[in-house]
């Protein structure tokens, strides 16, 4: 049987998709069938959320380009099928954030993808990609999205840390590559450029006064959400895969019982 090659990323670099691409349609049935099954694989490998979520908007009218980014995907699981989230144990306790944004990542509507990550001091453990429903004005409004996202989940995974004993005495930091939106975020006044973004989001200045999270500054190079939105070269990667704590492992002569 012909083994086809593996590649080093799940989607070419800059991989724009469009729903009306001008290519023939595929089987419904299959492309959903692929998708679905990249989707589940994305429980325990956040390096794929990004590919699973994109190719999941073409689930109506799949083309042959949607469907051959789909097996690039599985070209890619294909060679890191012994890739997988490493934890370390006796370490403290500390849960961290990053949160990230693209602006302009749906080429259809330009709708924003935001995302966010968190761990405990080594491999990720909570992850999220998804397209936002409304249209972001600024790149700062974008960021600032993304982080009250990130902050309504921190509360939520702290409320579930106390629950079992491993009670979060400082704020969450959670990390923002977006000095604009950060400074939105902590001061109440920019009524100006702040006022058109919908009330749900200034949930994160609450989160901030409360001393819960506290939004810290990181520069693009290392956010480690930046896997989670956009298609990456091969050496971003690899730097960010490392990064979430996905590696490849290598267990042999243990017996389960």
């Amino acid at each position: 049987m012909l083994r086809c090659k593996s590649v080093a990323t799940p989607l070419a670099c800059n991989e724009k998709l469009r729903k009306d691409d001008g290519e023939k349609k595929v089987d419904e049935t299959l492309y959903r069938s692929l998708v679905g099954n990249l989707l589940y694989l994305t429980a325990t490998r956040p390096d794929i959320m990004f590919a699973a979520n994109l190719l999941s908007r073409f689930m109506n009218s799949p083309s042959q380009k949607h469907f051959g980014v789909g097996k690039r995907d599985l070209r890619y699981i294909q060679g890191t099928m012994n890739y997988e989230i490493k934890y370390r144990r006796n370490f403290e306790v500390n849960l961290i954030g990053f949160c990230d944004s693209d602006w302009v990542s749906c080429a259809d509507d330009i709708k924003i993808t935001f995302d966010y990550v968190f761990s405990l001091g080594s491999g990720v453990f909570s992850w999220l990609s998804k397209k936002q429903q409304s249209v972001a004005q600024s790149l700062a409004e974008v960021e600032y999205v993304s982080a009250s996202n990130a902050a309504s989940q921190a509360i939520w995974l702290r409320r579930i840390l106390e629950d079992i004993g491993e009670k979060q005495e400082e704020a969450t930091e959670i990390f923002c590559d977006n000095k604009s939106a950060i400074a939105m975020a902590k001061n109440p006044c920019f009524h100006s450029k702040t006022r058109h973004i919908n009330i749900k989001h200034h949930f994160v200045r609450e989160a901030i006064e409360e001393e819960e999270i506290n939004l810290s500054y990181v520069r693009s190079e290392e956010q480690l959400a930046d896997i989670l939105t956009k298609a990456l070269s091969t050496t971003n990667f690899q730097q960010q895969r490392m990064a979430l704590g996905v590696q490849e492992q290598h267990i042999k002569g243990e017996n389960v019982n």
